[in-house]
């Protein structure tokens, strides 16, 4: 325990300690000078014009030494001010090193089935996601995100930026159809991996929230999967809801060649969830949260507090008690 409160302090500038031995050389040689005039006889002169002369008032050597080691204390105090004596705290912990993470949320027209429940009360499936989400966000420091929405065609609602604000704001926004009520995945996953390039820093990811398959679009989801591939972006899909027929709808026809949502996950290193209810989605967001953790660097840096200047006031007390003193001794 001794050994970790003495570790407590700290210099900042060390190397301004080597005057110290400058100051022990100059208290060594005026102690020899002091020995030498000690050893030295008295000598008196004698002259009948002395006393024409004005009084002088000489300082007892006691007061001359005295004086001398005050100024030398002084010099010693700024010196260790020089040095920064510091206090040394707590490790402060650094800033995580985040994800860039794009969200692709679908506002398609088959969003606003209510199959969803919250406090017993049916609820659609867009303002229980944007709700989850925005928590998501929320808890998520030093990532930076980006938010597309899509339908009948995609569009860039804010770019990947540290401003979670910025994105809860525009999350809330998000209304059912405002981009069509078809799904074009392709053309949104094509556009997310648009704002990510560049963007090599901090490890990417995309979240897909949809409720379906693709049904529209200028892209193909194959082609922005392999474009996922080639860049090494891992797509987390979630389906969002039940069964999408269930509520009276007709099948959507998608072509046999493009990929699903689980085929999307598998193949671009992420992975497929399906949430059929609010507790499983909660569930699908917190597992993607760990999967894609921030990286908790080692601590390099504590809390310091600075104490040079006790050492500088001190100092200057020194001198200044040291400048006075003799002037005392004249006006007496």
């Amino acid at each position: 325990m001794p050994d970790e409160v003495w570790l407590m302090w700290h210099w900042g500038q060390p190397y301004w300690l080597m005057l110290l031995l400058v100051l022990a050389g100059v208290a060594l040689w005026q102690r020899r000078q002091r020995a030498m005039t000690q050893a030295q006889p008295a000598v008196t002169l004698i002259h009948p014009d002395l006393a024409l002369l004005p009084p002088v008032y000489d300082l007892p050597a006691t007061r001359l030494y005295s004086a001398f080691g005050m100024n030398l204390l002084a010099l010693t105090c700024l010196v260790l001010a020089l040095a920064q004596p510091q206090w040394l705290g707590n490790w402060l912990p650094p800033t995580p090193l985040g994800r860039e993470i794009v969200l692709l949320v679908d506002t398609s027209k088959s969003m606003s089935i209510s199959d969803f429940e919250q406090h017993g009360q049916a609820i659609e499936r867009l303002a229980v996601l944007k709700d989850l989400v925005t928590r998501f966000v929320a808890g998520r420091a030093g990532d930076r995100f980006g938010l597309i929405g899509f339908g009948s065609v995609a569009g860039t609602l804010v770019p990947p930026t540290f401003d979670r604000g910025l994105l809860t704001a525009t999350l809330a926004r998000l209304q059912v159809g405002m981009a069509g009520d078809d799904t074009a995945l392709g053309d949104a996953i094509g556009l997310a991996l648009k704002q990510l390039h560049g963007q090599a820093r901090l490890r990417p990811a995309l979240i897909l929230f949809t409720d379906g398959d693709s049904t529209a679009g200028d892209i193909k989801p194959a082609e922005a999967v392999v474009l996922a591939q080639r860049m090494g972006v891992p797509i987390y899909t979630v389906q969002v809801g039940g069964d999408l027929f269930a509520a009276g709808r007709a099948p959507r026809a998608v072509a046999d060649s493009e990929p699903g949502l689980q085929q999307i996950a598998a193949q671009t290193g992420g992975r497929a969830y399906q949430a059929g209810n609010r507790a499983a989605l909660q569930n699908v967001i917190h597992d993607i949260g760990l999967r894609e953790a921030t990286v908790t660097q080692p601590a390099f840096r504590r809390a310091t507090e600075e104490w040079y200047w006790l050492p500088l006031l001190l100092g200057a007390l020194l001198m200044s008690v040291a400048q006075i003193q003799p002037l005392r001794r004249v006006a007496a």
